[in-house]
């Protein structure tokens, strides 16, 4: 019984003799891969055909390796967008007053802050949050940026001078406030990215601060924990 591409033999297997592509054939007549592979089995190519032929095919799997990561990029960025977008909508909700300030500085703090010395200080390598933590203590606390000391925490190959400079302008702290600079002995002979400019600490008060976003954020989880048992 003849299948019902039996018409198109002739004229796909001429294709395939001009050197076309298995799968431009089958896409373009709807024919089956195995169909198309018997009618093609006594058909020889010339090398050139061949090659041509692999070159192609090369080349289309890096054109839809290209595609598909273009895709994925642009799927991330809309993640991205929309992510950004819902969290502007949450902060547009917040009242930015003294407390809220002090909770989000709180919680920072537990996670970033001193709690043993006797001083309040505050370490990161995102001048956006150390920029957030000098504006709340101005807001907040009456503390000036000139009124903070600073020590870096450097990987071996990076230049104090120029990380001083860099935190100096990021942070908008006069240069003469930064004092310490230590170098983590383990990073020698490890190359440093680029974008990482080492860690800044900021002695920013005294510790009566300390004291009280150390009590903030205690206080607060608690109360979360407390509704959640009256919740259950």
């Amino acid at each position: 019984m003849k299948s019902k591409w039996f018409e198109y033999k002739e004229e796909v297997q001429a294709l395939r003799k001009k050197g076309v592509s298995m799968t431009v054939i089958e896409r373009t007549y709807g024919i089956p891969r195995s169909t198309l592979s018997g009618w093609f089995k006594d058909i020889e190519l010339s090398e050139e055909q061949r090659t041509k032929l692999m070159k192609n095919s090369s080349d289309g799997w890096q054109i839809a390796r290209t595609k598909a990561h273009e895709w994925h990029r642009a799927q991330k960025q809309l993640r991205l967008d929309i992510a950004t977008k819902e969290a502007d909508e949450v902060v547009k909700r917040l009242p930015m007053t003294n407390d809220v300030l002090d909770l989000a500085f709180a919680m920072l703090y537990f996670g970033e802050g001193a709690k043993t010395n006797n001083t309040t200080g505050i370490a990161n390598s995102d001048p956006v949050i150390l920029n957030f933590v000098l504006d709340v203590l101005g807001h907040n606390y009456d503390i000036s940026r000139s009124q903070v000391r600073c020590d870096l925490h450097l990987r071996a190959d990076q230049d104090s001078e120029a990380s001083k400079q860099y935190w100096s302008e990021q942070l908008s702290i006069p240069l003469e406030r930064f004092k310490g600079c230590y170098v983590d002995k383990r990073t020698i002979n490890r190359p440093t990215y680029e974008r990482y400019k080492g860690v800044c600490l900021i002695y920013c008060g005294p510790v009566a601060i300390q004291r009280k976003l150390t009590n903030l954020y205690n206080s607060f989880c608690l109360r979360v924990s407390q509704l959640k048992k009256m919740d259950g």
